[in-house]
């Protein structure tokens, strides 16, 4: 067991999660992953069809996301360097939970479990969430194009969605610590003063030791 740091950052759509991995990541000299998205090739018909493209998008999520921690377990945790992503591959439940209905949903899980079934798994985790006035807010300045098509009420569900899965995440894996933090109430991004607070925090946490042992189970 290694005190080894797998660090990841989760959270809704447009709640920053990339801004502050990276930031992490310059902070602690850490390798930054980052999650692929506009490489998706579903997600513009997704959003403008969720029912006719959600297993298709979220597959293509599944495959690059276990390609990159697959990489990440070999080049970088199994050779004692640290990594801080921007998402991790629990993610793809809580979306395919939330889209895919019934005979697609039954065999999405069939093929999580057997690619996820030793991937790596954090040790810490930062959980970003706000109200959903604020995910627009920074939905729209950010603008994505494909992100524009994004439904008020999926964003609300998808967000309550987090919620949820993250308090079973702490249940589940009682020895992870997550750090939890309102993006209404902070904006790491405009003041400097947030960001040190979760930085802080980060390094308290780092400090106690987290154990990294390289599987998901």
């Amino acid at each position: 067991m290694e005190r080894l740091p797998f660090i990841t950052v989760e959270g809704p759509i447009g709640i920053g999660k990339t801004s502050l991995a990276k930031a992490i990541s310059e902070h602690f000299h850490m390798h930054f992953l980052k999650e692929i998205v506009d490489e998706n090739p579903f997600l513009d018909k997704f959003y403008e069809n969720i029912d006719e493209w959600s297993f298709q998008t979220e597959m293509f999520f599944l495959c690059n996301r276990y390609k990159q921690l697959e990489d990440i377990q070999k080049h970088y945790l199994n050779q004692n360097k640290p990594v801080v992503a921007d998402y991790h591959i629990f993610k793809n439940l809580i979306f395919a939970q939330r889209t895919l209905q019934d005979v697609q949903a039954e065999k999405y899980l069939q093929i999580y479990n057997i690619l996820t079934g030793d991937m790596p798994r954090p040790n810490v985790v930062i959980y970003l969430n706000a109200s959903l006035d604020t995910l627009l807010a920074r939905i729209k300045m950010r603008g994505r194009e494909f992100e524009k098509k994004i439904s008020p009420l999926y964003l609300e569900q998808l967000s309550s969605d987090y919620d949820q899965f993250m308090d079973h995440f702490e249940k589940t894996y009682p020895d992870v610590p997550v750090l939890r933090f309102n993006g209404d109430e902070m904006d790491f991004v405009k003041n400097k003063g947030d960001l040190d607070t979760i930085l802080e925090t980060l390094t308290n946490t780092i400090n106690k030791g987290v154990q990294y042992n390289g599987s998901s189970q």
